[in-house]
């Protein structure tokens, strides 16, 4: 019998509209966040839980081990956007802002974020999408340079 391998990665992804515009109103993001999550389990990851607000995704996923974050990030972006595209929800192109974040949990921490992402309307009252991205930055000791954080327009 063959080794096998084994792997528990839980991330959490985030990532911006294009210009931070908030174009993402619920009625889309309703049609927009499964498809999402059928991209990544077709790509074998497993799909948590999707928010976010009309400006910004939060993704909670378990990372299938033999796929670069980078390149999950980038292969769901684009498929994303090209779906937005053909629905023909906007006027003109909609694409996501470059850059992203990825975090890690523990299995511990799982209920404890995933009631944070599920609760983002309410948390924005409180907080701005900045405020909120530089506290994930922080918490995790992400050294970073405010000149390639997403565009702030606030």
């Amino acid at each position: 019998m063959a080794a096998g391998t084994f792997s528990q990665l839980i991330i959490q992804l985030i990532f911006a509209v294009k210009n931070r515009n908030g174009l993402l109103h619920k009625p889309h993001r309703d049609t927009l966040y499964p498809y999402m999550a059928a991209h990544l389990n077709n790509k074998r990851h497993k799909c948590i839980l999707i928010n976010g607000m009309p400006d910004h995704v939060h993704i909670l996923l378990g990372l299938n081990p033999t796929h670069a974050i980078s390149d999950t990030v980038r292969d769901l972006k684009r498929s994303s956007s090209l779906f937005i595209n053909e629905q023909k929800w906007f006027v003109g192109k909609f694409a996501w802002q470059e850059g992203y974040g990825a975090f890690s949990y523990s299995k511990s921490d799982l209920d404890k974020v995933y009631q944070y992402i599920q609760n983002q309307e309410e948390h924005h009252k409180k907080f701005s999408f900045k405020q909120e991205y530089i506290s994930f930055l922080k918490k995790f000791e992400v050294k970073f340079d405010d000149r390639y954080l997403f565009e702030f327009f606030e």
